[in-house]
């Protein structure tokens, strides 16, 4: 049990140093250093809107507890505790937004924000496709198992449109995963016709041909 509770803090606090490094890098608009050839892909456009109400209603909450409430003290607990929500808030958006897919020759990477950081190199990857779907509200992260064949969706707002097929199954360091042999992953990606053409481009790049070469 102790083990566990050190566990839960340790990614606490992991948690809230990358959320606040994520909104520094956002506001001084630092990306992340990228190989040549590498392209990025946002994955935000499903719940921008959600985040962004979110923020709001943070904002406008600030000023009306401290109209109401009649103690002082309590009055400036509130407040720094509602100016600390608001910025909390801001990181999760800068966390997602400073850390997108990218394709390049090592592979896809897929990511959220700061709780996901998977690459799958070109040699593990059979094809990839755009496909919407609609995931039932199970969670962000969804497993589905049949006969040898493992599926993980990594949903968006409870949305995928990519689909990524395996040549050779991988380890998904999800909990729900449980380190399975996963077969196929499915992401969100706000433009997956975009993500679908630049990995195809590079997966016939990287495909071997007849004499066991990689293709130029």
């Amino acid at each position: 049990m102790i083990a566990t509770a050190w566990k839960l803090l340790r990614f606490a606090v992991r948690y809230e140093i990358g959320l606040w490094r994520s909104l520094y890098r956002w506001i001084f608009r630092r990306p992340e250093p990228l190989r040549p050839g590498d392209r990025t892909f946002g994955y935000t456009g499903a719940v921008m809107t959600l985040m962004w109400i979110f923020i709001i209603v943070s904002a406008v909450e600030i000023p009306i507890f401290e109209m109401i409430l009649p103690w002082e003290l309590v009055s400036n607990i509130v407040l720094g505790l509602g100016v600390y929500g608001l910025f909390w808030m801001f990181g999760l958006l800068a966390s997602l937004k400073v850390h997108p897919h990218v394709v390049g020759e090592a592979g896809v990477r897929i990511r959220n924000g700061i709780t996901l950081d998977l690459t799958v190199p070109w040699s593990a990857i059979d094809r990839v496709r755009v496909n919407r779907r609609s995931l039932p509200p199970e969670g962000s992260v969804q497993v589905e198992r049949s006969d040898d064949d493992v599926t993980v969706s990594l949903g968006m707002a409870n949305q995928t449109s990519v689909d990524l097929l395996l040549r050779e199954p991988i380890a998904v360091p999800t909990r729900k995963a449980r380190g399975e042999a996963v077969t196929e992953l499915r992401f969100h990606a706000d433009d997956p016709e975009a993500l679908v053409e630049a990995a195809t481009a590079h997966l016939v790049a990287h495909r071997p041909d007849p004499s066991g070469r990689a293709a130029a």
